[in-house]
């Protein structure tokens, strides 16, 4: 499966990422996350992508309703990928529309990014 979330403590989310990402199973991660906010959680959201290949095309990717609903919640987001995803994962993630900080980190990165994450 091309995309996994896993909770771990303290409000730690891993959504693990690759081949192609489909709106659907994205979707799904999304509805997993908000019934996590709805209990009472601020999520920490730690992106992997690995071997990824991009976001799942001629599908309709304009669906705001768990960013404005939700992003507030959302405490950080840190993704960890390849640098040719910058642009594409920093828009994606709402970077610059969301209250949370959203930072970049490079696959041998990952320790780093956990650590920004608890800071």
């Amino acid at each position: 499966m091309p995309a996994t979330l896993d909770f771990e403590e303290n409000d730690l989310c891993v959504l693990r990422v690759s081949g192609t990402l489909k709106q659907s199973e994205f979707a799904e991660k999304q509805n997993l996350l908000a019934r996590k906010i709805d209990g009472g959680a601020k999520p920490r959201l730690l992106v992997i992508s690995e071997n990824f290949e991009g976001w799942e095309r001629n599908t309709d990717w304009n669906d705001l309703d768990f960013l404005i609903a939700y992003s507030g919640a959302i405490a950080k987001i840190a993704i960890v990928a390849e640098p040719r995803w910058d642009a594409h994962a920093l828009a994606f993630a709402g970077a610059g529309v969301r209250s949370a900080p959203v930072k970049i980190f490079l696959p041998d990165q990952l320790e780093e990014a956990r650590t920004w994450l608890a800071e």
